[in-house]
């Protein structure tokens, strides 16, 4: 058994290749394997999915990908996206793709869905859910937005930036900080403490 910041669960499974939720997982005490799903469980982005639709869906792509390779303990998936005057935005493509999403953010309210899938193995208990967190984006200059694109921080996050690298134009107004950066550690505490009561 695995003991970690919420009691023994088995084996955590972490089904994700984002270096941040890994990082989210190790800050909060947990001891966790990675088994990163196939690229095919974390594409399909779908017009007629609301963004809590969407990344339940692809939440669950993930774990579904990933829990029969596990026999026993349980696997955590998520998957982020952030929405924006109707438009969902996930990772950028390119530095153009980037640039075009946090011109539509800037000076603007913006939401932030996290959906999380915990899949207790082998009784195939599945848990999930959608978090949502509201962030204001201040109006971003030419010269800022240029500086950001240059870092090249903005490669591989949801809506083309990272709330964890510290920014000082984009402010939480409601919701939970760790949802943004891609796993809301509250809600999955719940969720594990759940599975084990």
């Amino acid at each position: 058994m695995t003991t970690n910041a919420n009691g023994s669960f088995g084996v955590l499974t972490l089904a994700s290749s984002s270096p941040r939720r890994a990082e989210l997982m190790r800050e909060h005490g947990y001891d966790f394997v990675v088994r990163a799903p196939s690229p095919e469980a974390e594409c399909g982005m779908c017009s007629q999915e609301s963004p809590p639709e969407l990344v339940q869906r692809l939440a669950m792509q993930k774990a579904a990908d990933v829990a029969p390779k596990v026999p026993q303990g349980i696997v955590i998936a998520a998957d982020t996206v952030a929405h924006c005057h109707g438009q969902i935005l996930g990772k950028p493509r390119n530095r153009e793709h980037a640039a075009e999403m946090l011109r539509l953010m800037s000076g603007r309210v913006h939401q932030v869905y996290t959906g999380v899938v915990v899949w207790q193995r082998p009784s195939d208990i599945r848990l999930q859910d959608v978090v949502r967190t509201d962030l204001r984006m201040d109006v971003l200059s030419e010269s800022a937005l240029t500086a950001y694109l240059d870092s090249e921080a903005w490669e591989g996050k949801a809506g083309a930036f990272g709330y964890q690298d510290g920014l000082d134009w984009v402010h939480i107004v409601e919701g939970e900080e760790t949802n943004v950066v891609g796993l809301p550690m509250p809600r999955l505490r719940e969720m594990l403490s759940y599975l084990k009561s």
